[in-house]
């Protein structure tokens, strides 16, 4: 959510910040709805402050028996009784109409993002690993999945519709240890609280973190008008709204591991194959809620955390700088951890780590009190994802296969998985 008053100091750079995002300029919009409210609650507090003045005189226009000025009186009162109303029904119109307006703006990107449309213009910042040499014909992770009998597209369709599967043995496990192992890391090594939060939730918390009102299409909602989340991202954020944090309160870093749930409307005939675009996926999710002079260093930071986790993992990757066409929502900073894949070689999306700066806070108004002041500020929130299990799963049987079909799990992953070294043995 934007600042108004900061669109009215300065139109110019609001315009220009929506445009690196293809958007066309909305301050005059904006303002023109924003100085009608202003208008219309300038005559609600002049009617106030002149019906208050004229109470006081139809007092002494009683008491000294002045009937016919105080009918005249009582008749300015009715008439700024009107006022008052209509001029209140105004304010509410506008102000209404001003905030949907506000709440349909992406965040604007901070300055040194690459300027593009779409992937193709991300920048590469890193890579981590080599890509293995095989000496024979990797398979995909469908392939292996399949060829294991531990892996059913057909039944869980059959179940479930379209781009659902089922897990069985030694896959089931693998990708229970992922998550137990990225929990233990982040909650051992990185600082992050574990939190178990709903998986459904309320208008209230969607909207905070912004996937309301823009993609209501992309999620799935119950028929008592719960959401089932698309992230964890939306419960742990939202874990600061309404409230106002003491400063030795910060950091707040929370970490999840839940199902998340998205109609992928927008993703027809995109990765029809496999486990790459789901539905129904697990994930484990990293958030952090700082004080705003912290966040630059936090988002290095928290994007380090989910690097380890490949790290680990023994999967190669690389860190794109995400350009502002390919930025979500509502971050001002994104970057991406791509995970090299042998079967399209080439790498793939895994993680997703971005700085929002007060966009999200401002929606859900979470604000933190710095020691010696009064007035409350925003928070900045991040998110980020560490890591997408079940795309961990498919890296990790894919990079990780053996000629025969069977899959090493990565010694990491060994202690949850019961000393298991190979799995298809």
């Amino acid at each position: 959510m934007h600042d108004i008053k900061l669109i009215r100091d300065n139109p110019e750079a609001f315009d220009k910040g929506l445009a690196l995002r293809g958007m066309e300029a909305q301050s005059a919009t904006l303002l023109d709805l924003d100085a009608q409210r202003r208008e219309a609650v300038t005559r609600q507090q002049e009617a106030e402050t002149e019906r208050n003045a004229l109470s006081k005189q139809i007092g002494k226009a009683k008491a000294t028996g002045d009937e016919a000025e105080f009918n005249r009186l009582r008749g300015e009162v009715d008439r700024l009784k009107t006022v008052l109303e209509e001029a209140g029904q105004q304010a509410r119109h506008f102000e209404e109409t001003l905030n949907q307006h506000l709440a349909a703006l992406p965040n604007l990107p901070e300055a040194g993002i690459p300027q593009g449309q779409d992937e193709t213009q991300n920048e590469e910042v890193r890579r981590w690993g080599e890509a293995r040499a095989f000496d024979f014909e990797p398979r995909d992770h469908v392939d292996l999945g399949e060829g294991l009998g531990q892996m059913d597209f057909e039944k869980a369709a059959a179940i479930s519709g379209a781009r659902f599967v089922a897990l069985k043995g030694g896959l089931a496990r693998l990708e229970r240890a992922l998550a137990q192992f990225m929990l233990d890391l982040h909650t051992g090594e990185h600082d992050y609280t574990e939190v178990s939060p709903p998986y459904m939730v309320r208008d209230e918390a969607m909207f905070g973190t912004g996937q309301l009102p823009k993609f209501a299409d992309d999620l799935f909602r119950t028929t008592d008008h719960r959401w089932l989340i698309p992230t964890a991202e939306v419960p742990l954020t939202n874990l600061a709204r309404d409230a106002i944090h003491a400063e030795d309160a910060l950091p707040m870093r929370f970490t999840a591991h839940t199902p998340c749930f998205r109609a992928e409307a927008g993703s027809a005939g995109r990765d029809t194959r496999g486990m790459i675009r789901m539905h129904q996926f697990h994930k484990v999710e990293m958030v952090s809620i700082v004080a705003p002079d912290e966040s630059a260093a936090e988002l290095d930071r928290m994007t380090g955390c989910a690097e380890k986790v490949l790290q680990l993992l023994e999967l190669p990757y690389r860190v794109m700088l995400l350009c502002t066409g390919d930025m979500g929502f509502s971050a001002k900073r994104t970057y991406d951890l791509e995970v090299w894949l042998p079967s399209q070689q080439g790498y793939r999306e895994i993680s997703s780590c971005s700085n929002c700066g007060d966009f999200q806070a401002r929606r859900m108004n979470a604000r933190f009190r710095k020691d010696g002041e009064k007035r409350p500020a925003f928070l900045h929130t991040l998110n980020g994802s560490g890591v997408a299990t079940g795309r961990a799963l498919l890296a990790v049987m894919e990079n990780h296969q053996n000629e025969d079909g069977s899959i090493t799990v990565p010694e990491v992953l060994r202690p949850y998985m019961a000393g298991m070294e190979r799995i298809g043995d």
